[in-house]
């Protein structure tokens, strides 16, 4: 039976993307839920590097940098804002990621990278090995070309996380865990709210945010058709200070965690990228070759220990792009597809669904849009329609 008192906004999926959203439009004086398969963060958001680099990996994905650099600038006064909301540490670190070559021949590229990088308004510089050895002395000596990106920064994804769900539910959202959205609730040409397996809850506005298994929700696969994506990881622990910066080569990335109270530091070497379904096993060809890759850029790390090995599941579109924003089926909303740029993505993503739904923000124009282009991650660009969508009623 429905609740009753309908929701302004129902959420399905309580990961970082889900929970930042809901407490956002919480701030703005909604009356939200959010339904979770299981424990709200254990998908993808506990599972991930905590990377905030804007950076384009390939040409392909140069349509999201103006999204991932807004998002980025707006990191500061967010952790800022969550932290002094919850008292809750975020694990924010501001050391900039330093993009490490050890092959000749992709070095030789990294100049001309550097130049796109600051076209597109990224701060970038290039270094020479020597300099690169001064920033990050635990580099080895076959750097062939280096880069620093001053202005990224990275976080712990599991702490911030955990912050983000507390300020959520102090900001008074209701959780439902282990209440799995199975669809969406139709009612002719609009979107009622969700059909969980606890029953159906009444909603203004349905946003699906559920990650890789939003494709699995009738009524919404044909806007956010995502699939998942794994990632295997391994933690480190270094016998000291190691490293500073996010280091990214080729091969691996590193990321440096600050150290908790009564905990050592850790460094994290990830992530690979396979299409296996939605199986999360760690299998020791992959481990293998993630600790081989972070010797070579480190070879201090020989002789550590090995704390942890894990894997999550990305949620992957066709094009590896987010799918964001309004459907043509009134009242539903997507907000799914983050690919490896969740975290990073997280504040920008909460910002606009609050513009789409309140209209109360500076970043809407006179015509009630986002000021950023969001068109090349619109949930109709893959030809469906409302008529595709077919939800419960």
């Amino acid at each position: 039976m429905p609740t009753a008192k309908p929701f302004d906004a129902a959420i399905a999926g309580g990961g970082l993307i889900g929970a930042a959203i809901a407490w956002e439009l919480a701030r703005a004086g909604l009356h939200v839920a959010v339904f979770d398969r299981a424990e709200p963060g254990r998908e993808a958001s506990w599972a991930s590097a905590g990377i905030l680099s804007p950076a384009p990996e390939n040409p392909a994905m140069l349509p999201l940098v103006p999204l991932g650099l807004t998002s980025l600038r707006l990191y500061p006064e967010w952790i800022a804002k969550l932290e002094a909301a919850t008292g809750l540490p975020t694990g924010y670190r501001t050391n900039g990621t330093l993009e490490v070559l050890l092959d000749p021949d992709t070095a030789e590229a990294l100049p001309a990278v550097v130049a796109r990088h600051r076209s597109l308004g990224l701060a970038c510089e290039l270094l020479s090995p020597a300099e690169a050895r001064k920033l990050e002395p635990a580099l080895g000596e076959a750097v062939h070309a280096a880069a620093l990106r001053p202005e990224e920064a990275s976080v712990d994804p599991r702490l911030l996380t955990a912050a983000v769900l507390e300020a959520a539910r102090r900001s008074g959202v209701a959780f439902f865990p282990g209440s799995a959205v199975q669809a969406i609730w139709r009612e002719a040409d609009r979107c009622d709210g969700v059909v969980t397996s606890a029953g159906k809850f009444s909603a203004k506005t349905t946003i699906i945010a559920a990650g890789c298994f939003s494709a699995g929700i009738e009524g919404a696969a044909a806007y956010a058709p995502v699939r998942p994506a794994k990632g295997q990881m391994v933690a480190l622990r270094p016998p000291g200070p190691a490293i500073k910066r996010v280091l990214w080569s080729e091969h691996i990335y590193l990321v440096p965690r600050t150290a908790l109270p009564g905990e050592g530091g850790r460094i994290l070497a990830g992530a690979t990228v396979e299409y296996t379904g939605f199986e999360k096993s760690v299998t020791p060809g992959a481990v293998q070759s993630l600790i081989e890759a972070a010797i070579a850029l480190a070879p201090g790390l020989a002789g550590v220990e090995i704390l942890e090995t894990w894997a999550g599941l990305r949620p992957d579109s066709p094009d590896h792009l987010p799918i964001l924003g309004p459907t043509d089926l009134e009242g539903l909303f997507i907000a799914t597809g983050h690919f490896r740029s969740g975290i990073l993505l997280a504040p920008i993503t909460a910002r606009l669904l609050r513009d789409w739904l309140t209209g109360e923000s500076r970043s809407l124009d006179a015509d009630r849009r986002p000021s950023l282009d969001t068109s090349p991650f619109s949930p109709l660009r893959f030809g469906n329609s409302r008529d595709a969508a077919s939800g419960l009623s």
